[in-house]
């Protein structure tokens, strides 16, 4: 059995939370009855943005709760969907009269139960909208989601939306800022080793000592090819190149790079990583505006890394630089 450093498997979530707010008690609350986490200032005169899924992908989406990003965060199980009543919960704590907008993770159970929450808001009379993300190249249908998955790409929604609504857009605009990310970001993650939840016995998949996963998902779902050990640039390649293919990037286009560990990846791989990826976005003549290294939407110890890139124009730029009080992305 695989060791854990936690108590009770039952309460890892709620003890969790806690545990967050215990350490920003000046920044955020915890709505009574609920693993919802919100801005000890909410509800603000301005649009609300409220986002979530199952825990287990610290510091997403917990984490980004704060000026400039979140104004809630909905923490579900372990990689399992918050309920409709606590996503509706979430949008009545930040609703200051000017809408909310939900950021979904484009998985079945999370879609189902935020648009159900959004149907439960509007007929209270608070005006909700909603936006899907779906930026993992990997797969176009999986066991979890009707088309692609919404992955590491899903932070930078948080970042540029919570910046056109801490400015004081409408709904209208936070949302289309949004789907401009949406529209403009890729990602593709790989496994070295696997995660397991922590009331299994059992990792999520297996692998051998000499193989890896391509296009992993972030709930310890299996990838789409399953190879033998390659050296860290012949990974990166096929990220890389998966991710620019995709949209696709082409000379002269400025990108924004988040290398996301997994979790259990060191710091040390994730530069060794970062120096590759530099090389072939160089080597293509695409420009590297800012770039992201850490941890950022994990799963669980699953160790690996996912490549991010989010092509940028002038607009989104300048909404990259807002500030907030979120340390990851200043």
């Amino acid at each position: 059995m695989k060791k854990k450093l936690i108590n009770n498997p039952d309460n890892a979530v709620t003890e969790m939370v806690e545990g967050i707010i215990m350490a920003n008690p000046d920044k955020l609350k915890k709505l009574e009855g609920f693993n919802i986490l919100v801005r000890k200032d909410a509800p603000n005169k301005k649009v609300g943005l409220v986002s979530g899924g199952g825990s287990g992908h610290e510091p997403s989406h917990a984490g980004y709760v704060g000026r400039g990003m979140l104004d809630a965060a909905v923490v579900g199980d372990v990689f399992t969907s918050p309920t409709p009543d606590a996503v509706f919960e979430a949008i009545k704590a930040v609703d200051g009269g000017e809408g909310v907008l939900l950021i979904i993770k484009n998985y079945t159970g999370d879609v189902m139960n935020f648009e159900m929450a959004e149907e439960m808001a509007q007929a209270e009379g608070i005006k909700v909208d909603h936006v899907v993300v779906n930026d993992d190249v990997a797969v176009e249908d999986s066991l979890y989601t009707t088309g692609r998955r919404g992955v590491a790409g899903t932070v930078f929604v948080h970042k540029i939306a919570g910046a056109v609504a801490e400015r004081g857009g409408s709904l209208e605009e936070v949302k289309k800022a949004a789907e401009k990310v949406i529209a403009n970001v890729r990602t593709k993650g790989m496994a070295l080793y696997p995660c397991r939840v922590p009331s299994a016995d059992k990792s999520t998949f297996t692998l051998a000592e000499d193989e890896i996963e391509l296009g992993i998902g972030i709930h310890g779902e299996p990838g789409t090819k399953r190879t033998s050990i390659m050296s860290a640039d012949e990974i990166v390649g096929d990220l890389t190149n998966s991710v620019l293919d995709d949209l696709p990037f082409k000379a002269g286009d400025d990108v924004v790079l988040m290398i996301n560990s997994m979790a259990a990846t060191p710091l040390m791989e994730l530069f060794i990583a970062n120096k590759r990826v530099n090389e072939i976005l160089e080597d293509k003549g695409i420009k590297i505006h800012k770039t992201f290294i850490g941890e950022f939407m994990t799963s669980l110890e699953m160790t690996g890394f996912s490549i991010t890139l989010l092509k940028l124009d002038n607009e989104l730029k300048e909404l990259l630089k807002y500030p907030t009080e979120i340390n990851l992305l200043r």
